[in-house]
């Protein structure tokens, strides 16, 4: 293997994955710490505005839609440190891609990056999987 061969491609997507997974985990983050504001309105009918009809959707606060994005937030960083771990150490390409694939199948429980950082992610960790150095012709 040459020293600068590195799995780019599976670096790249599992690098934005995790950046998505970040921010939708704090966009989730500050909808259950305000009371989710943008679902419904003061006024929200059938959706449940002051725990009508819905009661909020099931998600009292910061329960378990605060969860749900903490998880989302837990996930997307170790999806950073596995893309951030792809490129600096390639050699171990098989380990960092397992840990993407199997955070980004996770991530799915804290809205997974708006669903396309899960998508990404997945595929990145595919393609770290799948990665193997070309033979060098000339050792």
């Amino acid at each position: 293997m040459r020293s600068s061969e590195k799995p780019v491609a599976a670096f790249a997507l599992s690098l934005v994955a995790g950046v998505l997974m970040l921010a939708s985990g704090v966009t989730t983050m500050t909808w259950a710490l305000s009371g989710m504001p943008a679902w419904g309105g003061p006024m929200g009918g059938m959706m449940g505005g002051y725990g009508g009809m819905m009661g909020g959707m099931g998600f009292s606060g910061m329960g378990a839609f605060g969860g749900m994005s903490t998880f989302g937030l837990i996930a997307g960083v170790l999806v950073l440190v596995g893309a951030l771990m792809l490129h600096t150490q390639p050699s171990q390409a098989s380990t960092w891609g397992i840990i993407v694939l199997i955070f980004s199948i996770l991530s799915l429980f804290g809205m997974g990056g708006f669903f396309i950082g899960a998508i990404l992610g997945i595929i990145g960790g595919a393609l770290a999987l799948s990665w193997k150095p070309t033979a060098s012709s000339g050792s």
